[in-house]
């Protein structure tokens, strides 16, 4: 089985890994047998996260890794890995919308997990998920972006989030992040994400995102006649 070129690991504590995580290891020089270490997917196909179909890479940069995880109606994910910490953003499950709900599983970066996700339900299955292969940062306040003066909805040493909903004609305050940033919509709507120096991205549905490198200040503005909303992630660095 072919690997994708992933980022040199960091470095990892003395724990005492799962057969999962030590295959994946080795595969950073050997290939991985078309056979899962665990017996639940003993003779099945396993994949790193990144290498999944479903769970596709969108931009990369760096450390960090933006994916656009889609999954139809009676379809299910090839068994994969997963051992780098993963913030969700998810856009809508198969059953109901999710209106960009997060949550964030920062365990991986300690112990691999391998599963597949099913979606059994009748509607499409949608995430944009930022994957951090970095070490991240311990010291919660001292890198906090400028512009944004409403707590974070969720934090923690790899991932930063806000939520910010806006009524048409409104704009945020200019904002700078010290780590790299994506806007992603998650209402409907049309909204504006305008750099400082004037280059700016449209969003106009769910799931739409743009990514803004660090320290690059910019502003998010309802240009859209109905209310919206945006969740505006960071890879902490």
């Amino acid at each position: 089985m072919r690997k994708i070129n992933l980022p040199p690991k960091r470095s990892l504590p003395k724990f005492v890994f799962s057969a999962a995580a030590v295959i994946l290891l080795l595969s950073a020089s050997f290939p991985l047998p078309a056979v899962a270490a665990d017996e639940e997917f003993a003779g099945e196909r396993v994949v790193h996260l990144l290498q999944e179909p479903r769970h596709r890479t969108v931009h990369h940069e760096g450390d960090l890794y933006l994916l656009d995880v889609q999954i139809n109606p009676g379809d299910i994910s090839l068994a994969h890995v997963h051992d780098q910490p993963i913030l969700l953003t998810f856009i809508s499950s198969p059953d109901r919308p999710r209106n960009g709900e997060v949550s964030a599983n920062i365990e991986y970066a300690t112990k691999a997990d391998t599963h597949k996700v099913p979606n059994n339900g009748t509607g499409l299955f949608r995430i944009i998920a930022l994957v951090h292969d970095g070490e991240g940062n311990t010291d919660l306040t001292s890198d906090r972006p400028t512009g944004l003066s409403a707590e974070p909805q969720l934090e923690n040493a790899w991932f930063r989030s806000y939520r910010v909903e806006l009524a048409p004609g409104e704009e945020t305050a200019i904002q700078a992040h010290s780590s790299p940033s994506v806007v992603v919509q998650v209402a409907d709507g049309l909204l504006r994400v305008t750099r400082s120096d004037g280059v700016s991205a449209e969003l106009d549905e769910k799931a739409k995102w743009a990514w803004r490198d660090a320290n690059e200040a910019y502003v998010v503005r309802n240009v859209g006649q109905v209310a919206s909303a945006v969740v505006i992630n960071e890879g902490r660095l």
